[in-house]
């Protein structure tokens, strides 16, 4: 992949930058062990992802619709038997989830300082505003980037509308994610670049099956490879 015009770097930031994911797993973990004693385990986390997937189009990505997924499915779980204490516990569970520690990916800052002098960043995100603002804040990367996007979804007409205010043209766009579905296939759809550096855990809702074959389209195993690549 020849990389000689970039002018733009996106990065994805959950699982990107800082790590994201692993907390949603325990969390789900959390939830189908306080349902136990209404349903089994899996059945539980089946029903926690089907009401997830249908909460999507009205909440949104993030931590605070995952909350109130996680209540509604206890709702459904338990025949709406659900004792209040429970309720309680996974409201608690949302607000712990919001104050976590950043934890950065390995070499992430290294990488951002040096691509910085040369490239324009972006931190091209899904989630909730408030929370990635924090995010951000706390891992202390802001002032590496040009520029922040959070996005309702990542679809090739947000990429468009990302890279029309961004005045370049996709040619001159690079786009670094651990989503397939979310960070390089919309991506290389519009005719930028792409580069997958894959995170040991990932939603099953952002899994994709394909292979992707593409002269736009790279993965590494680490960030701190994009600067020998460019």
């Amino acid at each position: 992949m020849k990389l000689n015009g970039i002018k733009v770097i996106a990065f994805d930031a959950d699982d990107t930058l800082w790590v994201n994911e692993p907390y949603f797993r325990d969390a789900e973990e959390e939830f189908c062990e306080l349902l136990k004693g209404f349903m089994p385990k899996e059945e539980s986390h089946k029903i926690l992802f089907e009401i997830e997937m249908k909460n999507l189009p009205t909440y949104g990505y993030g931590i605070k619709p995952f909350a109130l997924s996680l209540i509604e499915a206890a709702i459904l779980v338990s025949k709406q038997e659900i004792p209040i204490s429970i309720v309680s516990k996974l409201i608690a569970i949302g607000k712990r989830m919001l104050h976590m520690p950043i934890e950065l990916i390995d070499g992430i800052e290294d990488t951002l300082k040096e691509l910085s002098k040369k490239y324009r960043l972006v931190m091209a995100t899904k989630g909730d505003l408030l929370d990635q603002e924090r995010k951000l804040i706390k891992s202390g990367l802001e002032s590496y980037f040009h520029h922040i996007e959070v996005m309702s979804d990542k679809t090739p007409m947000h990429y468009k509308k990302l890279i029309q205010h961004l005045d370049c043209n996709p040619t001159e766009f690079l786009m670094v994610g651990n989503s397939m579905k979310s960070d390089i296939l919309p991506v290389l759809d519009i005719g930028a670049y792409a580069i997958h550096i894959p995170f040991h855990t990932t939603w099953a809702h952002e899994m994709v099956a394909e292979e992707v074959q593409h002269t736009n389209f790279q993965e590494l195993e680490t960030a701190s490879e994009i600067i020998d690549l460019l």
